[in-house]
């Protein structure tokens, strides 16, 4: 079931250990790992627009098939040109199957598939593999995660192995339902990798996973709450058995030292909606750490976020006049804070990609933990 010829390659360019510096190939044209995606839940990063992504140089995008699929509808999405020209983001998109959002909602599971309410009205909907492949055919993003089952942790073993059984037959109907209607598309389907903080399921996940064969490779149902010393040895173990020219994206993502540890470990693609959600709430990511930027230490601060930082909010605004726009619950302050925290996480994968490129990764990890908790 491996031998579908996908629309997306991958050449790593250089290496250090286990980190890489890889460039994707699609359809759509090239971008290059690692590589932070923000996510554009509803069509949008809250508070910013296309312009906003294409000034920050976001190579990818997410958005959410859950959300999109209930409103505006994924044949609206459709009709009106696709995601690319319903939003106006230019770049790479991805669209994840909606399934995280669908199993935090207590949903019914069957062997099928999964039944759920939508958030917005309390009508039932129903999602299977094929369903899922369909709606994001429909929205039309240059990547697509096969429908999986994220379970909660911690967990019995018992709830991770159903997980994990369930994944991975619903990974061989995606691609099969795929390849029989959108297999000639410009698309290109993930799967995903499950089995909770055990390294064993983990690595039978992704081993069962990799047999389907997929244009890359989601490792989901981390990030979920685990601590760090859980997780990355889960990450590891599921990363010994991914394809080494395949992209490897950990799903939910953004802290900056559980970035880079897991590009330490082989990883290539992360999205979070951390750095966005907590601009909101006036959490400010520096070179020196976070930042409360509604602290009263800040009210007659001249200075800039962060003076290491060269982004647009740096470059012009004082924390004091960040600090008033916050406290006085201007939306403004929403969109400043975004942008920054944005720029911040760009680059800091730049730096990764730079110091892969010296040989210096080693070092540069350990000036990330030594600032980040």
């Amino acid at each position: 079931m491996t031998n579908h010829q996908w629309p997306l390659t991958q050449e790593i360019l250089c290496s250090d250990g286990a980190a890489r510096r890889t460039r994707i190939t699609t359809a759509r044209g090239t971008f290059e790992t690692p590589c932070f995606m923000p996510v554009g839940t509803r069509g949008a990063v809250k508070s910013l627009d296309a312009g906003d992504m294409a000034a920050l140089g976001a190579e990818v995008v997410l958005g959410n098939t859950y959300h999109l699929m209930l409103r505006p509808g994924a044949d609206v999405v459709h009709e009106l040109g696709g995601l690319h020209a319903f939003s106006g983001i230019t770049s790479h998109m991805l669209t994840d199957s909606g399934g995280f959002q669908v199993f935090s909602l207590d949903p019914k599971v069957d062997d099928d598939g999964v039944t759920f309410k939508s958030v917005y009205d309390g009508s039932a909907h129903r999602l299977t593999p094929e369903r899922a492949v369909d709606v994001q055919a429909l929205i039309g993003a240059d990547i697509q995660m096969v429908l999986d089952v994220c379970a909660p942790l911690p967990s019995p073993d018992a709830v991770i192995r159903v997980a994990l059984e369930r994944t991975s037959a619903w990974a061989g109907r995606a691609k099969s339902h795929f390849v029989e209607t959108a297999g000639a598309s410009a698309q290109n389907l993930f799967g995903i990798v499950q089995g909770g903080v055990d390294v064993a399921m983990r690595a039978e996940s992704a081993q069962r996973t990799v047999d389907v064969g997929f244009a890359g490779y989601g490792i989901g149902g981390l990030s979920v709450g685990e601590p760090r010393h859980e997780m990355l040895p889960a990450l590891a173990a599921a990363a010994a058995w991914l394809p080494v020219n395949k992209p490897r994206y950990v799903m939910g993502l953004g802290d900056p030292v559980g970035v880079i540890e897991s590009i330490a470990l082989g990883a290539d693609m992360f999205d979070c909606v951390a750095p966005t959600r907590v601009a909101r709430h006036g959490g400010i990511m520096t070179s020196y750490g976070k930042l409360h930027i509604k602290n009263a230490k800040h009210a007659r601060d001249t200075g800039p976020l962060d003076d290491q930082c060269s982004c647009p909010v740096c470059a012009k605004y004082s924390r004091g006049y960040l600090r008033h726009l916050m406290n006085v619950s201007e939306p403004t302050a929403l969109r400043l804070a975004s942008i920054h925290n944005l720029a911040f996480m760009f680059r800091l994968i730049d730096g990764a990609k730079t110091a892969i490129e010296s040989g210096t990764f080693t070092d540069y990890r350990a000036a990330v933990a030594s600032v980040w908790p």
